[in-house]
């Protein structure tokens, strides 16, 4: 068994085990309070295995995920702009640093009754809500990463005349990966949570829509059940995707450790 995978196998013996800790003690749970408020894992099962074979996950959650996409990219594609400007110009970090302050502080539950009013049941609305609540954390993960470039390194850069693309790929991309998947990550966790919020107030499809339906039929099982295939998805999307993009990379870095 080579090195590189030999520290893989513990970490994830660690990750079942509390999985699996995390069910015992749900279970053991239901079993002391024997009350329809606090489900079986058999019983979540079973609403798990009806929502797969009805075709209603895969329709809503990609409804969730086309939702959480369009505001990420709306998202990333200011934060960007404005990163580059706060991170290069004190006047402009002075002047925007308190409004991604109180963009934090402000729950994502208020993004989202706001948008739903100024802009109806709609595509954009969600979009909007979740772009303003990420976008300050996105922001500030960038404006580091900005300020990590040697501007030194930039301004030989410039007297050198090097194509765009020569600066962006050796001096731009190294320094802002690491902080863009930082970023990515933190963005994604609060992007969740405003849409499931916003498509329980209005919209009409959705996990949040669903969650809402079965809370209505106060149906527990239901709601743990899509919580349950929510929380899959989101691991499948973190350890399948994001973290073999960032590995791949950013597989520089390790090299240059060597």
């Amino acid at each position: 068994m080579t090195r590189a995978l030999a520290p893989a196998i513990p970490r994830a013996w660690y990750a079942f085990a509390a999985v699996a800790c995390l069910l015992l003690g749900w279970q053991a749970m239901a079993a002391v309070a024997r009350s329809p408020l606090v489900p079986g894992l058999g019983d979540i099962w079973q609403e798990t295995i009806k929502i797969i074979g009805s075709g209603q996950l895969v329709k809503n959650m990609l409804a969730t995920l086309g939702r959480v996409a369009s505001g990420f990219v709306l998202a990333f594609l200011c934060a960007f702009v404005l990163a580059l400007g706060m991170g290069r110009r004190r006047g402009l970090a002075a002047f925007f640093e308190p409004m991604l302050i109180v963009g934090l502080t402000v729950p994502g539950l208020v993004w989202a009754i706001l948008c739903i009013i100024w802009f109806g049941i709609s595509m954009v609305g969600s979009a909007v809500a979740v772009a303003i609540s990420i976008a300050p954390a996105i922001s500030l993960n960038l404006i580091q990463g900005v300020r990590s470039i040697n501007a030194e390194l930039l301004e030989v850069a410039a007297m050198l005349r090097l194509p765009l693309g020569v600066r962006l790929r050796r001096l731009w991309l190294p320094g802002l990966l690491p902080v863009v998947f930082s970023g990515a990550r933190l963005a994604l966790s609060l992007a969740w949570k405003v849409i499931v919020l916003v498509e329980m107030f209005g919209l009409s499809s959705g996990v949040g829509f669903q969650l809402n339906s079965e809370f209505g039929a106060q149906n527990v099982a239901g709601v743990l059940a899509w919580t349950l295939c929510f929380a899959v998805v989101m691991a499948i999307l973190e350890y399948g995707l994001l973290a073999p993009l960032e590995a791949r990379l950013l597989r520089w870095r390790r090299a240059s450790a060597v």
